[in-house]
């Protein structure tokens, strides 16, 4: 497996693979989803969650994917495109709300109660998701470096830890401080925090399942040794 090349460079030589381009599109898919159904609160054994819970952690996974088997870059550029997406939908989302709706058509209450967003929760969700994912990205790329490839558990329980972490203290402190008590406040954090990190954790099998299955047939193992790990670099 290739230890030294970029993706960029195998990418001049055979184009984007299949598989990648599957990786990409249910990382997007899934924080899509997960922004929609974080509409309605779920009871898991006496836990309550917005119901994005049970989807969000996968974007999680798929991030570790990519950085794990693409490289650092690979993954700073699908956040960027996820990112793009999300928007795009809330923008679309937004517009069709807006418009005036049918004389005869009586869903323009509960469109808005599922659908639609205010505007501060939309900076929690987008500020959230953009340091969450570099850090976890970050994180497990250089801990790849540190252990030479090995322990993969170990990367992707840290890189999650890390980046759930800080995922949920910016939405819920950006999203609620100053609405509810402080006290409330780290409950919920330390809440979601503690359930998407656990989740992440039990699909660990899988994650190996899917590394693995993925660096054989691509033929590629990318290594973050001289990589820069500016989300803004466009190198």
């Amino acid at each position: 497996m290739n230890t030294i090349e970029t993706y960029e460079n195998v990418v001049e030589r055979r184009g984007h693979s299949g598989w990648y381009v599957a990786v990409v599109a249910i990382f997007v898919t899934t924080l899509i989803a997960a922004n929609v159904t974080a509409v309605k609160l779920i009871d898991v054994f006496g836990l309550i969650l917005p119901a994005g819970t049970i989807v969000f952690p996968i974007s999680y996974i798929f991030g570790d994917v990519l950085t794990e088997v693409y490289g650092y870059r690979a993954a700073r550029k699908t956040i960027w495109l996820a990112f793009t997406c999300n928007l795009v939908f809330v923008a679309a989302v937004y517009g069709a709300q807006v418009l005036p709706p049918a004389s005869f058509w009586d869903g323009q209450a509960a469109y808005e109660r599922i659908l639609g967003f205010t505007g501060r929760l939309l900076v929690a969700s987008f500020c959230a998701y953009l340091v969450g994912e570099f850090a976890n990205a970050y994180v497990l790329a250089r801990l790849k470096v540190v252990t030479s490839g090995r322990w993969l558990w170990l990367r992707t329980i840290s890189s999650t830890l890390v980046g759930q972490g800080i995922d949920s203290a910016v939405f819920v402190t950006i999203a609620f401080i100053g609405t509810i008590p402080i006290s409330v406040l780290i409950g919920a954090v330390v809440t979601q925090w503690l359930a998407k990190s656990l989740y992440e954790a039990l699909a660990t099998p899988i994650t190996y399942v899917v590394v693995g299955s993925l660096k054989r047939i691509e033929k590629l193992d990318v290594y973050d040794r001289d990589t820069s790990f500016s989300p803004f670099s466009v190198k």
